[in-house]
């Protein structure tokens, strides 16, 4: 991700790391192992590492369960199974015994053979072991993505059969197949997918299968290609048998979960991923727990197409977490832990490196709940986790060849023994929505005369397992009940389930019994939902008539502008979509106005955010750079509805408009916001008149781009490599003839390309994020310079020190101290902002100590051939001077 470069230097001059806190209780205080010693834990829990399988390499770990016999199975994302026998709670020796999985099928292989692996997820159930593989076959594996059962037959503790279930074809990688996981009753199970597997025939649907994009916004796809041939509907779960031959959707709309899991009640929940290149775009969804119902719709689309948590067509989450890269999701109950912890769902962030806990309390027919830091680490990529049979937690980092480790967590105090206490309380509502899901499976008798009256219901997720009982019976049962019912709100709802299962005829008495509706008696909720109800009855079958689309737009252009951001994202589209007149006027005036509540929106996620940026700076600085300078993204959503009108138009509007594309690549956001723009700038320049569009094309920020659209040019002339990784182990090599003649030009543009400017200055010229590096050839020399940078956080400055502090509320903050006194510490979170400044009440800090990572990522030269590199090194001795001696003719020995 980011290539910043924050810092050359060493000891005095490299930026802040340090060792976990003493004073805090994260770590067992007895050990000395770093990997445990930066590990931040609740008070009462201690943590061992068990097993590093670089070490014996066995690869970067990222799936496990255990088996019946109590050992724990594990899987290399690129590579094998593994079966460990683990030693028991504070054993002296805790180094477990580990095979790697060899199955003996009939057909005789070579042990060297991998016959399974390359697994996303693992479950032991039924005597088996379920595999899901997340692979393209090649000659070092010849599986496909897809669920495998695992068996021994003969019962020699080996596995000697293996049954492909179902393969899961799709785009390989990281947005595969992923879990199995055991159902409430202990009879079946549940897969669950992102978005680019492809969702198989099921042999049932509780969500419909009537699923489409569902957005008038004009269709911009990302610019920089992911996920571009992914339609809907997105990362998807479902109902299986053991045997995996019957299959049910339950829910899909979602990006990339990784996992699922259970409370008391039977109730699912999942922890979905954003899209980080969209920070900063008005669809960005932050990572979310969400509370899996049957026939759910989470809404994920791709490009510009997800649908807002608002629109009642798909549920909102319970709970916006923000960045990060989920990975695992588990529920305490059977954890030997206190009774909050056993009644919370964990939830695991691969990028920050937290374990969040999360308490679900009932409310209505869903939760409500908050996080909690249950576990921290700086870094730590957690991949997955368990409950143990000892009632540990059992805990792996890895992922993408990182480097893996083994962990557990345990309880050394006195625990509670009142096993009900803070078991979740069902409610009235929630028996209520399990009644409605019952109807979820097909037409039955009695169906729509029960689910019909809880259309208007207050409860979002009652409401919605009406209308979806409704959507399962047959059309002739409920489509007239739709254009003969006197309640506004049933009325809405039922015109979105008719917009979903009906066609063309039925469009005009649609939008005709919503025309009927009074709009403004409406509730802030009902007004958002016939707003959605049009956009679904236009979006699903075109353009009406001329007479009917006027009516419409005279419904609706009376409402516009309205208060609130979502009903002006409905209404700006729709009317665009619609041609009506005063569409350009209006939504021009919006994007010259402060109005809305975007900026609050976008302040609440840079505060969010900002307690992310110095817990891994290859994600974070990214962030940093962004909340530095945040787009308006309502006024980019404005952009891009208006960038299909035709109509309305007059020299004066258009200059108006294309003069505001030129001002908004002036913002930072997500890696692809610029390409949204630009596509957006072009989709507006196809509608000018022929003889006006290279006017038009100068004046809406042409000059500035790259060809491709997707990056703003810099002057800078990129690096040729080819790159390669550069260790330690190369300096000698690359040096062992000294520098030779260097040239000052490529090494000052190496400078600049590998983005050392944005954070260092070199003779008053970028950024002072990091220290001057005018200096630093005349204090270090070319091998200590190159082991700086591949091993930033090797040795950091006091000068640029971070602190960890942790809170009373469970959270951890992360910030470089600038101001303290006696009540309160005054922190700095962006490296890129350092004047905006968080207070800290020191009544309600219970621990702190110093991060052990340097702000600069490694990597940051890894483009640069041998060349290329010895030119930037000769610039970094020379201080930026051309005149320095190391570029005399002849010279050959930088030294």
């Amino acid at each position: 991700m980011s290539k910043i470069f924050l810092s050359l230097t060493l000891t005095a001059l490299l930026i802040v790391s340090c060792n976990n806190p003493k004073e805090t209780a994260s770590a067992d205080s007895r050990s000395l192992d770093p990997k445990i010693e930066k590990l931040k834990l609740q008070a009462g829990f201690r943590a061992e590492h068990l097993y590093n399988p670089g070490e014996n390499e066995q690869g970067s770990w990222v799936a496990m369960t255990f088996d019946d016999k109590g050992r724990l199975i594990t899987a290399d994302q690129y590579g094998a199974l593994y079966r460990l026998e683990l030693a028991p709670i504070g054993s002296e020796t805790l180094t477990p015994k580990v095979e790697r999985l060899k199955i003996k099928t009939a057909d005789a292989v070579a042990d060297s053979v991998i016959q399974m692996g390359y697994a996303q997820g693992l479950l032991y159930a039924f005597n088996s072991l379920y595999v899901m593989v997340n692979h393209r076959s090649d000659a070092d594996f010849d599986r496909n993505s897809g669920l495998y059962r695992l068996q021994d037959t003969d019962n020699d503790d080996q596995y000697d059969k293996i049954t492909t279930i179902r393969e899961l074809p799709g785009e390989p990688g990281e947005h595969g197949p992923h879990s199995i996981v055991m159902a409430p009753d202990g009879k079946s199970l549940y897969v669950i997918a992102g978005n680019h597997t492809d969702l198989p025939e099921m042999d049932s649907y509780r969500l419909p299968k009537v699923w489409q994009r569902d957005n008038l916004l004009p269709l911009i796809k990302d610019p920089r290609g992911h996920a571009n041939s992914r339609t809907a509907p997105g990362g998807w779960i479902a109902h299986i048998d053991p045997e995996g031959k019957n299959w049910e959707l339950i829910s899909a709309g979602y990006r990339n979960p990784f996992d699922l899991a259970f409370n008391e009640l039977g109730d699912m929940f999942t922890y979905d991923s954003d899209m980080e290149w969209d920070i900063g775009m008005p669809w960005y969804r932050p990572t979310r727990i969400c509370h899996v119902t049957s026939g759910s719709e989470f809404g994920w689309r791709t490009g510009d197409g997800k649908w807002s948590p608002a629109y009642p067509d798909n549920l909102p989450p319970i709970l916006n977490i923000g960045q990060g890269s989920p990975t695992n999701v588990f529920y305490g109950k059977d954890a030997k832990f206190p009774s909050k912890y056993r009644h919370s769902l964990f939830a695991f962030d691969w990028s920050f490196g937290i374990i969040y806990a999360l308490e679900l309390q009932p409310k209505g027919a869903s939760y409500e709940t908050k996080k909690e830091e249950f576990l921290s680490g700086i870094p730590l990529p957690l991949t997955d986790g368990v409950i143990g049979p000892d009632g540990a937690l059992y805990f792996m980092t890895g992922g993408r060849r990182l480097d893996s480790d083994l962990y557990r967590v345990y309880y050394d105090q006195t625990i509670d023994d009142n096993k009900e206490s803070g078991v979740p309380v069902e409610t009235k509502e929630h028996k209520i929505r399990k009644q409605l899901e019952a109807y979820h499976t097909g037409p039955k008798e009695g169906a729509v005369d029960f689910a019909w009256p809880y259309l208007n219901n207050g409860d979002r997720f009652i409401q919605y397992a009406a209308r979806i009982a409704i959507e399962h019976q047959p059309l002739k049962d409920w489509q007239n009940k739709v254009f003969g019912e006197k309640d506004p709100t049933t009325a809405i709802q039922g015109v979105i389930a008719l917009a979903r299962h009906g066609d063309k005829t039925q469009q005009g008495r649609m939008l005709t019994t919503l025309m009927q509706i009074d709009y403004d008696k409406l509730s802030a909720t009902d007004q958002v939902d016939i707003l959605r109800a049009f956009e679904l009855v236009l979006a699903r079958f075109g353009e009406p008539n001329r007479s009917l689309k006027n009516k419409v737009i005279g419904y609706l252009s009376p409402h516009y502008p309205a208060n609130t951001d979502v009903t002006n994202q409905l209404l700006s589209k729709t009317l665009a979509y619609l041609n009506d007149p005063q569409i350009v006027v209006k939504t021009l005036d919006l994007m010259e106005s402060q109005k809305g509540e975007n900026a609050d929106v976008m302040a609440n996620t840079a505060t969010n955010s900002a307690d992310l940026i110095l817990r891994n700076p290859q994600y974070g600085i990214d962030i940093a750079r962004t909340l530095k300078n945040l787009p308006p993204a309502q006024h980019i959503y404005y952009g891009i509805v208006l960038s299909e009108v035709t109509e309305g138009w007059t020299p004066e509007l258009r200059e108006k408009y294309f003069r505001w594309f030129y001002h908004a690549f002036s913002y930072k956001a997500g890696n692809s916001y610029v390409g949204f723009i630009d596509r957006a700038r072009k989709m507006a320049l196809s509608h000018v008149p022929k003889n006006k569009f290279a006017y038009y094309n100068e004046m809406s920020g042409d000059s500035l781009l790259s060809k491709s659209g997707n990056d703003l040019l810099d002057g800078v002339p990129q690096p040729k490599g080819p790159g390669k990784n550069w260790k330690e182990e190369d300096i000698a090599p690359l040096l062992a003839n000294g520098l030779g003649k260097r040239d000052f030009e490529n090494g000052k543009n190496m400078f600049a390309a590998t983005t050392c400017i944005t954070c260092h200055s070199m003779r008053g010229e970028g950024e002072n994020i990091g220290p001057d590096l005018t200096q630093l050839g005349t204090r270090f020399s070319p091998e200590d310079m190159l082991k700086a940078i591949i091993d930033p956080s090797a040795v950091i400055s006091d000068q640029y020190n971070t602190t960890t502090f942790s809170l009373k509320n469970g959270e951890a903050v992360v910030g470089r101290i600038v101001n303290e006194d006696p009540q309160n510490y005054v922190i700095s979170q962006n490296p890129y902002a350092p004047d905006i400044t968080r207070t800290i009440p020191k009544d309600q800090v219970t621990g702190k100590g110093q991060s052990t990572v340097s702000l600069m990522p490694p990597g940051t030269i890894n483009r640069l051939n041998p060349e290329e590199l010895k030119d930037l090194l000769a610039y970094l001795i020379a201080g930026g001077n051309p005149d320095n001696p190391i570029y005399k003719e002849g010279k050959q020995d930088a030294k």
